[in-house]
């Protein structure tokens, strides 16, 4: 990507390390990293900057990346950033759960570094709903 206009991706992770690796994978791509470990961060992160796209870890202590999720796409100032669901769940059903709950797309852990990148460039780019 690497343009003068980096895009901001606001990545909610409670795992250092995840949001560590995340951070590392998307800057050398070129993009802005915003990062929060909770669904409180996440909101007051919105409060100042509406990113392009939300990298949601989905278990996320206190409010779920779930119920983060509903509460962001219920806000028509947010509604529109693609939500990208990252969990480690890969039970029958929880693609669809999520995907019902508001994210955009799903990617299970371990993540594929390679198509997280793709992920996130199709959505930014608008090439997927």
């Amino acid at each position: 990507m690497s343009t003068g206009n980096p895009q901001p991706i606001l990545v909610i992770e409670d795992q250092a390390l995840n949001r560590k690796v995340a951070r590392i994978v998307l800057q050398s791509e070129g993009y802005e990293v915003i990062e929060a470990i909770d669904a409180d961060e996440a909101l007051a992160c919105l409060e100042k900057v509406v990113p392009a796209l939300i990298l949601m870890d989905i278990a996320l202590p206190g409010q779920s990346g779930e119920e983060l999720t509903r509460q962001i796409k219920a806000n028509p100032d947010l509604c529109s950033i693609p939500i990208i669901a990252l969990t480690a769940a890969a039970m029958s059903g929880d693609r669809e759960r999520l995907l019902t709950a508001g994210c955009d797309d799903y990617i299970s852990k371990p993540i594929d570094i390679h198509l997280l990148l793709e992920r996130v460039a199709l959505h930014l780019k608008g090439n997927l709903t």
